[in-house]
């Protein structure tokens, strides 16, 4: 929702559609949601590329779409499951659509008179703030409450069960880690796109001269937009690791 005032910008749809009809109602609110609108954008996309995908769901892939969309979910898969064993499968829908998702996101502010949602951190900590939901809850559905509250002391055994002190303070310490996971989850997200945007912005305000320097910088901003959304998946995943590996060692 926020617009960033006297920071350079390259110009977006929404943006020249509000200028142009300044009385227009729709394009004023559209605008003024620009973020939102964008990642609505991206949904829809995403599904009516979903919908080509598996509208003919033969066991031997009959188009190149259905062959590219099942090679990408398998390496999402296995991306997945490399991290969080047999258990991942169970996490791979959610984790991989955060994936794509935050991907075409991203991409999406490198096309013409078009902006990423992720430049907002308004996008970036709603995303956050689910994974953070999601793995609390998964926590709490693996090891029951107590059982993560005695995760979250550090599983204190032996000496260390009767003391009350460190415990605590291990408790203390890990739910303030916690809290503080979706603040530098989304911040990095929204940082690293949102300075790619404004330095792109910079350079298109050099004319030809700024040429060369605004293709390298498109260059790096594909390269940027791809690794910033295997970041946030990557973390994301090695939440639910910690969690699902505590799991497992009490079992044993």
């Amino acid at each position: 929702m926020s617009h960033n005032i006297n920071m350079p910008e390259l110009p977006d749809i929404f943006a020249v559609l509000a200028q142009r009809f300044p009385a227009n109602s729709f394009f004023k609110y559209i605008y003024l949601w620009e973020h939102v609108s964008y990642s609505l954008i991206v949904v829809l996309l995403l599904g009516v590329l979903a919908y080509f995908a598996s509208r003919k769901n033969n066991l031997v892939p009959s188009s190149r779409l259905q062959n590219c969309a099942e090679v990408f979910v398998g390496g999402l898969n296995d991306f997945v499951c490399g991290i969080l064993g047999p258990k991942g499968r169970k996490y791979t829908p959610f984790i991989g659509t955060l994936f794509i998702y935050i991907l075409f996101m991203n991409l999406t502010g490198l096309i013409p008179f078009m902006k990423a949602s992720t430049a907002s951190w308004s996008t970036t900590l709603a995303l956050s703030l689910c994974v953070f939901f999601y793995v609390q809850y998964t926590a709490v559905k693996e090891l029951g409450f107590l059982g993560y509250l005695d995760h979250l002391a550090g599983k204190p055994r032996g000496i260390l069960a009767v003391t009350i002190i460190m415990p605590l303070f291990m408790l203390f310490l890990h739910i303030i880690t916690e809290l503080i996971r979706p603040l530098s989850l989304s911040l990095r997200l929204r940082g690293n796109i949102w300075g790619d945007e404004i330095l792109i912005g910079l350079l298109s305000g050099f004319g030809i001269k700024g040429l060369p320097l605004l293709f390298f910088n498109m260059s790096m901003a594909v390269l940027t937009a791809i690794v910033q959304a295997v970041v946030f998946t990557l973390l994301t995943t090695i939440y639910f690791a910690l969690v699902l590996t505590h799991e497992e060692e009490a079992i044993q």
